[in-house]
């Protein structure tokens, strides 16, 4: 797994899109912002791991 995973086209637009618009917010809304991206990917990282955990039947009390 050493090659980078190459984004398609529609995501490297999503990016450069997501740039403009952060490039906009004052330095509070970046922070603001940015901390409620970090908690949801915390969240996105949490459900993977407990579906994960179900699909492969390692669920405490099975």
């Amino acid at each position: 797994m050493n090659q980078p995973i190459e984004l398609s086209l529609e995501q490297q637009f999503n990016i450069c899109s997501f740039k403009t618009q952060v490039q906009q917010m004052s330095h509070e809304q970046a922070q603001d912002f940015l901390v409620k991206l970090y908690e949801q990917m915390v969240v996105r990282e949490a459900t993977y791991k407990n579906l994960l955990k179900h699909q492969w039947g390692l669920e405490s009390g099975s």
